[in-house]
């Protein structure tokens, strides 16, 4: 079982590989592949040393899988030709999750959509994931009509240089425009702008929640309205959500659907102060439910909060998932 792990440099590629370690996938060989500059650059993983390898290169070398962590534009160059050489390719930017032709994959919900024809595979957007991870088995039992959600993303979100920009603001350092990832200071503050502007006045993060939700879900009935805002934080996104169902909910059993749903951890006893923070997600593979209560607004109606490391199931976490998938499945 040979992988390529490409973008293997950056922040989600470093933890695809811990999470490939933790989760003891079965692999016998792996590729480091990443840009024309980090070619020959070497990465220390689990007591050995890899050598950063050119695409081509692991095109040449037929892994069975490709997880890709490159952005958008070198998957929609490069995935193709993995795709053309028989590699499956697990994809973590956006290039492919909405085009029709590709699956959009949380394995806890749909893998079984997954055959040996798909040879790129989407995995969703960070903020999307958690959620739908959390309230699919409650539109499985009482259909979900309407969703309003507000995240608060970590500044990992966007990655090493926006980590460095809050660090250096933390440290009281004057950074230029061009050491800066965001248009402005993040540390001390809150920006409601994550992703660029839509004509419709939403950012395409905010439109990435609204379509692949309905996507993964199967049913475009569900209506998403979404405002993402990036926080000075790191460890994870965290995300309210109000659910409007179609049919009435006892508080109880979704406290009880959501405690059995595979991935989802309940931290919901608000007299002990328990509840879900990114600082207690960071490094972990789950999601984390709390403040489930219901909206005395408007009937048939919750509100629930949600955490989970973006880099992990939000990213990494996910696309290996979704490999060891395939694997167990026989679909390589």
């Amino acid at each position: 079982m040979k992988v390529a792990i490409v973008g293997a440099t950056g922040l989600v590629g470093g933890q695809m590989l811990k999470v490939l370690k933790e989760r003891n996938f079965p692999y016998t060989e792996l590729l480091m592949v990443a840009s024309s500059r980090s070619v020959g650059k070497e990465i220390e993983f689990d007591g050995k040393t890899y050598k950063v390898i050119s695409m081509e290169d692991a095109i040449a070398a037929k892994p069975q899988i490709a997880i890709f962590s490159a952005g958008g534009g070198t998957s929609l160059e490069y995935a193709p030709k993995f795709a053309e050489a028989g590699i499956t390719v697990v994809d973590n930017s956006s290039a492919w999750r909405m085009d029709p032709s590709k699956k959009l994959v949380v394995p806890e919900i749909n893998a079984r959509v997954l055959t040996k024809e798909d040879k790129i595979i989407a995995n969703p957007n960070c903020s999307t994931i958690q959620m739908v991870l959390a309230i699919a088995p409650l539109h499985d039992k009482y259909k979900i009509k309407r969703v309003v959600v507000s995240t608060y993303q970590s500044v990992t979100g966007t990655g090493k240089a926006a980590v460095d920009q809050m660090m250096a603001e933390r440290a009281g350092k004057t950074l230029t425009k061009e050491e800066m990832a965001y248009p402005y200071r993040i540390d001390m503050n809150v920006l409601p702008h994550i992703d660029v502007f839509q004509e419709n006045g939403y950012t395409k993060e905010e439109m990435k929640m609204v379509k692949e939700t309905v996507k993964i879900l199967e049913d475009e009935s569900v209506k998403v309205t979404a405002t993402a805002v990036r926080i000075p934080t790191m460890g994870g996104h965290s995300e309210s959500v109000n659910l409007e169902f179609e049919n009435e909910f006892d508080l109880a059993e979704v406290r009880a659907i959501l405690e059995n749903t595979e991935g989802i951890v309940v931290e919901d006893d608000v007299k002990n102060l328990v509840y879900p923070m990114p600082i207690n997600a960071h490094n972990r593979n789950e999601t984390f439910v709390g403040r489930l209560r219901r909206d005395e607004t408007q009937e048939k109606s919750l509100n629930m909060w949600i955490v989970a490391d973006n880099l992990r199931k939000g990213a990494a976490t996910n696309a290996v998932q979704i490999a060891e998938y395939l694997v167990k499945s026989n679909l390589i």
